[in-house]
Protein backbone atom coordinates (compact mmCIF):
# COMPACT_ATOMS: atom_id res chain seq x y z
CA UNK A 1 0.00 0.00 0.00
CA UNK A 2 2.85 2.40 0.81
CA UNK A 3 4.45 1.78 -2.59
CA UNK A 4 1.17 2.52 -4.35
CA UNK A 5 0.63 5.69 -2.31
CA UNK A 6 4.20 6.83 -3.02
CA UNK A 7 3.81 6.16 -6.75
CA UNK A 8 0.55 8.06 -7.11
CA UNK A 9 1.52 10.68 -4.55
CA UNK A 10 4.50 12.01 -6.50
CA UNK A 11 2.59 12.19 -9.78
CA UNK A 12 -0.42 13.77 -8.08
CA UNK A 13 1.71 16.41 -6.33
CA UNK A 14 3.50 17.30 -9.56
CA UNK A 15 0.24 17.71 -11.46
CA UNK A 16 -1.32 19.61 -8.57
CA UNK A 17 1.66 21.97 -8.64
CA UNK A 18 1.05 22.68 -12.32
CA UNK A 19 -2.62 23.40 -11.67
CA UNK A 20 -1.80 25.70 -8.75
CA UNK A 21 0.72 27.59 -10.88
CA UNK A 22 -1.91 27.88 -13.62
CA UNK A 23 -4.34 29.27 -11.03
CA UNK A 24 -1.68 31.76 -9.93
CA UNK A 25 -1.24 32.88 -13.54
CA UNK A 26 -5.04 33.02 -13.96
CA UNK A 27 -5.35 35.19 -10.86
CA UNK A 28 -2.81 37.66 -12.20
CA UNK A 29 -4.16 37.74 -15.77
CA UNK A 30 -6.08 40.95 -16.60
CA UNK A 31 -8.76 39.23 -18.74
CA UNK A 32 -9.87 36.84 -16.01
CA UNK A 33 -13.47 37.50 -14.87
CA UNK A 34 -13.92 38.42 -11.20
CA UNK A 35 -15.67 35.21 -10.06
CA UNK A 36 -12.94 32.81 -11.27
CA UNK A 37 -10.39 35.24 -9.78
CA UNK A 38 -12.13 35.09 -6.41
CA UNK A 39 -12.29 31.29 -6.46
CA UNK A 40 -8.65 31.08 -7.55
CA UNK A 41 -7.69 33.46 -4.76
CA UNK A 42 -9.37 31.33 -2.09
CA UNK A 43 -8.02 28.05 -3.49
CA UNK A 44 -4.49 29.44 -3.66
CA UNK A 45 -4.77 30.95 -0.19
CA UNK A 46 -5.81 27.58 1.19
CA UNK A 47 -3.49 25.34 -0.82
CA UNK A 48 -0.33 27.43 -0.56
CA UNK A 49 -0.77 28.58 3.01
CA UNK A 50 1.63 27.10 5.54
CA UNK A 51 -1.33 26.65 7.93
CA UNK A 52 -4.17 24.21 7.21
CA UNK A 53 -7.81 24.87 7.94
CA UNK A 54 -8.05 21.39 9.46
CA UNK A 55 -4.63 20.36 10.89
CA UNK A 56 -3.07 17.18 9.47
CA UNK A 57 -2.70 15.56 12.88
CA UNK A 58 -6.50 15.10 13.09
CA UNK A 59 -6.70 11.47 11.92
CA UNK A 60 -8.91 11.42 8.82
CA UNK A 61 -10.18 14.95 8.31
CA UNK A 62 -6.71 16.48 8.32
CA UNK A 63 -5.68 14.75 5.12
CA UNK A 64 -9.12 14.43 3.59
CA UNK A 65 -9.60 18.19 3.38
CA UNK A 66 -6.61 18.52 1.05
CA UNK A 67 -7.73 15.57 -1.03
CA UNK A 68 -11.22 16.99 -1.47
CA UNK A 69 -11.23 20.78 -1.00
CA UNK A 70 -8.27 21.71 -3.18
CA UNK A 71 -9.28 19.61 -6.24
CA UNK A 72 -12.90 20.77 -5.92
CA UNK A 73 -11.75 24.38 -5.73
CA UNK A 74 -9.53 23.95 -8.77
CA UNK A 75 -12.39 22.28 -10.66
CA UNK A 76 -14.73 25.15 -9.77
CA UNK A 77 -12.21 27.77 -10.92
CA UNK A 78 -11.68 25.88 -14.20
CA UNK A 79 -15.44 25.54 -14.72
CA UNK A 80 -15.99 29.28 -14.21
CA UNK A 81 -13.10 30.34 -16.46
CA UNK A 82 -13.54 30.67 -20.23
CA UNK A 83 -11.93 27.60 -21.81
CA UNK A 84 -9.39 29.41 -24.06
CA UNK A 85 -8.19 31.53 -21.14
CA UNK A 86 -7.72 28.49 -18.88
CA UNK A 87 -6.00 26.44 -21.59
CA UNK A 88 -3.54 29.28 -22.23
CA UNK A 89 -2.70 29.62 -18.52
CA UNK A 90 -2.36 25.85 -18.16
CA UNK A 91 -0.02 25.70 -21.16
CA UNK A 92 2.06 28.54 -19.65
CA UNK A 93 2.28 26.69 -16.34
CA UNK A 94 3.29 23.43 -18.00
CA UNK A 95 5.93 25.12 -20.16
CA UNK A 96 7.52 27.12 -17.36
CA UNK A 97 9.69 25.67 -14.66
CA UNK A 98 8.26 28.00 -12.04
CA UNK A 99 6.69 27.04 -8.75
CA UNK A 100 3.72 28.70 -7.14
CA UNK A 101 4.79 30.97 -4.27
CA UNK A 102 4.09 30.36 -0.60
CA UNK A 103 1.36 32.69 0.52
CA UNK A 104 1.80 34.20 3.96
CA UNK A 105 -1.45 36.13 3.61
CA UNK A 106 -3.13 32.76 3.02
CA UNK A 107 -2.07 31.78 6.51
CA UNK A 108 -3.61 34.99 7.81
CA UNK A 109 -6.85 34.11 6.04
CA UNK A 110 -6.89 30.64 7.64
CA UNK A 111 -6.19 32.17 11.07
CA UNK A 112 -9.06 34.63 10.48
CA UNK A 113 -11.42 31.73 9.67
CA UNK A 114 -10.37 29.93 12.86
CA UNK A 115 -10.89 33.10 14.91
CA UNK A 116 -14.30 33.64 13.34
CA UNK A 117 -15.30 30.06 14.18
CA UNK A 118 -14.03 30.45 17.75
CA UNK A 119 -15.90 33.75 18.11
CA UNK A 120 -19.15 32.26 16.79
CA UNK A 121 -18.78 29.29 19.13
CA UNK A 122 -18.14 31.61 22.08
CA UNK A 123 -21.17 33.71 21.17
CA UNK A 124 -23.34 30.57 20.93
CA UNK A 125 -21.97 29.23 24.22
CA UNK A 126 -22.60 32.57 25.94
CA UNK A 127 -26.22 32.47 24.77
CA UNK A 128 -26.70 28.91 25.99
CA UNK A 129 -25.15 29.63 29.40
CA UNK A 130 -27.11 32.86 29.81
CA UNK A 131 -30.42 30.97 29.43
CA UNK A 132 -29.46 28.33 31.99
Amino acid sequence: MKKLRRLFGAAHRARLGVYLLALWKLLRHPQTPWLPKAVALFVLAYALSPIDLIPDFIPVLGLLDELILVPLGIALAVKLTPAPLWQARLAEAEASGERAPKLVWGALLIVAVWLLCAGLFGWWLWGVLARA
